[in-house]
């Protein structure tokens, strides 16, 4: 099998993850992980048998595709550097800061002839890759996702670190523009909107209330679709999907009893389904599953939201 030569561009929490994917997969070759701490980034070349690197730009030339998971203040210079090298990215979400810069990358992209893949995770969430055509036309659609107080993910306000999943799921699913937007937050241990709620309607009619929280005392990842005849329930941490549905029995007279089917899925590693997807694209000249585009959607609307809790 061909081998891709590949990078990780910051290998804190998540990055490291990255490197791990990258050194396991037969059609990689990690050639290097890059961090500015030194130390922690000799830890884990020396994991994986590869070169460690403080500046990314000593990869020019010897990559053909990068996993961009440094802070997100920094992916629109290094994704820029690195397309200008002719090496893919793999950017962690958010894509960048600004929409401004989004759209400067994909435009970079295109030129190239390069791709760039955007890491919204749950796109390959084993319970979300089965709807497949249990999905028909949302109506409405509720989301929660809640988690414990983490101080890794301080640079940016709720929105841009948890909402954005549920943004980006939604605003693929729905497949249409969305029309107007209403949204309410507060600070609760951060200098930045802690929860938040945001009802986004579409211009289908479909509307959507998605509410996340870093401050709750427990985990939830939980997603409902409804539709005509049938609600679809997600839970994307423990990889289970129930439909409900109409039967053809009646419970009353005149109202059909409802009927349910749930499947539960292995614990999938969704972040090496992605990067196979990634390499995958690559190697077969075919769009990314998540795209730039993809990516900048969710950031325009991640960044409306908190406009609109005042909250930039």
């Amino acid at each position: 099998m061909n081998k891709l030569n590949t990078a990780v561009i910051g290998v804190g929490y998540l990055g490291k993850f990255h490197a791990q994917k990258y050194a396991s997969l037969p059609n990689s070759h990690l050639v290097a992980v890059v961090d500015a701490n030194a130390d922690n980034c000799n830890d884990i070349a020396a994991q994986h048998g590869c070169e460690a690197l403080t500046d990314y730009r000593d990869l020019f030339g010897r990559v053909d595709a990068v996993s961009i998971a440094a802070p997100t203040v920094y992916h629109h210079q290094i994704a820029k550097d690195c397309l200008e090298h002719g090496i893919h990215v793999l950017i962690e979400k958010p894509i960048t800061v600004t929409v401004a810069e989004a759209d400067e990358l994909i435009e970079l992209a295109k030129a190239r002839g390069l791709l760039i893949q955007v890491g919204h995770l749950e796109r390959f969430n084993a319970a979300l890759l089965a709807l497949g055509d249990r999905l028909g036309h949302p109506k409405f659609i509720e989301s929660h996702r809640l988690a414990p107080f983490n101080p890794r993910a301080n640079d940016v306000n709720v929105v841009l670190d948890l909402m954005i999943h549920d943004i980006d799921i939604i605003q693929n699913i729905v497949g249409v523009p969305v029309k107007q937007i209403a949204a309410s937050g507060t600070k609760v241990l951060t200098e930045s909107t802690d929860i938040a709620n945001a009802r986004i309607e579409f211009e289908n009619g479909c509307v959507a209330n998605v509410t996340a929280s870093r401050v709750s005392l427990k985990t939830e990842r939980k997603m409902r679709i409804f539709q005509e005849d049938s609600c679809i329930t997600i839970d994307f941490q423990n990889r289970a999907l129930k439909l409900y549905s109409k039967g053809d029995k009646e419970m009353f007279p005149g109202i059909p009893e409802i009927e349910s089917e749930e499947s539960l899925f292995d614990n999938n590693d969704a972040l090496k389904v992605e990067i196979i997807a990634f390499l995958d694209s690559i190697q077969q000249g075919k769009p990314t599953q998540v795209s730039g585009e993809d990516g900048r959607r969710a950031l325009a609307t991640a960044q409306q939201i908190s406009r609109l809790m005042k909250d930039n």
